[in-house]
């Protein structure tokens, strides 16, 4: 991939959430990129490792998750392209959860070394991952919120709008009634907090209720108006405007 391609979602999404400068663009340009292919369902970095780089996603979708000792795997957040989801690991050495592909994937790895010698020459560059990193934690707490007091069909329209808001981010026009939402039943199940027999259960009543159809890894909207009453989903907490 040329190297305009590697970088575009992740100049897009810094340009959403902060504001760079052309020096700090051509900056972030000049890193040091290594592109590699990722099958779906592969561990990128596992709980415990050390990693010395840092994984850009390029094309594709990824998670990060912690699993019980009993095997039970929580599903802690899905990562679109632009993102840098283990960004975390220039500071905090030791991993304390694990980053996966959900699909075939196209990732970026980026030197810790290269990162740093950037964000201590760009200050901008430092404060936009910054800034960065405090949005995934606002997201975070938003996940909190989400299994632990909404009820499970509001979780999963909730999640889905969510991803549709970030993808729109990166992506440009207007909300669609078709996006990606790249989950198996089982992995929706591992997002709620709830069994796959319980996620097909809400998957099929939602779909009779004429909201939203779940389906082959894409969400399909039915009614925007009743979706929006169910999710009650307010997108402050993306914090996609600079100015904010």
């Amino acid at each position: 991939m040329d190297r305009d391609s590697v970088l575009a979602s992740l100049l897009r999404r810094l340009d959403t959430v902060s504001k760079l400068d052309p020096a700090d663009i051509a900056a972030i340009r000049s890193l040091p990129i290594a592109v590699r292919h990722w099958e779906g369902g592969r561990a990128i970095v596992s709980d415990g490792e050390r990693p010395s780089e840092c994984c850009l996603i390029i094309e594709g979708f990824c998670i990060r998750s912690k699993t019980t000792e009993a095997g039970q795997r929580q599903i802690l957040s899905i990562h679109i392209p632009g993102e840098i989801p283990d960004l975390q690991s220039l500071h905090l050495h030791r991993m304390d959860h694990d980053l996966s592909t959900l699909v075939p994937s196209t990732l970026g790895f980026i030197s810790h070394a290269s990162l740093l010698t950037l964000t201590h020459a760009r200050p901008n560059v430092a404060d936009a991952l910054w800034r960065d990193t405090l949005i995934d934690a606002a997201i975070f707490r938003e996940w909190i919120v989400n299994v632990g007091q909404r009820p499970a069909p509001a979780r999963l329209v909730h999640i889905a709008l969510e991803l549709r808001e970030r993808l729109l981010a990166i992506r440009g026009g207007t909300e669609p009634a078709t996006f990606e939402f790249p989950l198996t039943q089982e992995q929706i199940g591992e997002a709620l907090g709830i069994t796959p027999v319980h996620a097909n259960r809400i998957i099929r009543q939602l779909r009779e209720d004429g909201i939203v159809d779940v389906s082959r890894g894409q969400v399909r909207v039915l009614d925007e108006t009743r979706l929006a009453e169910l999710a009650q989903f307010d997108d402050r907490y993306l914090h996609q405007d600079p100015a904010a």
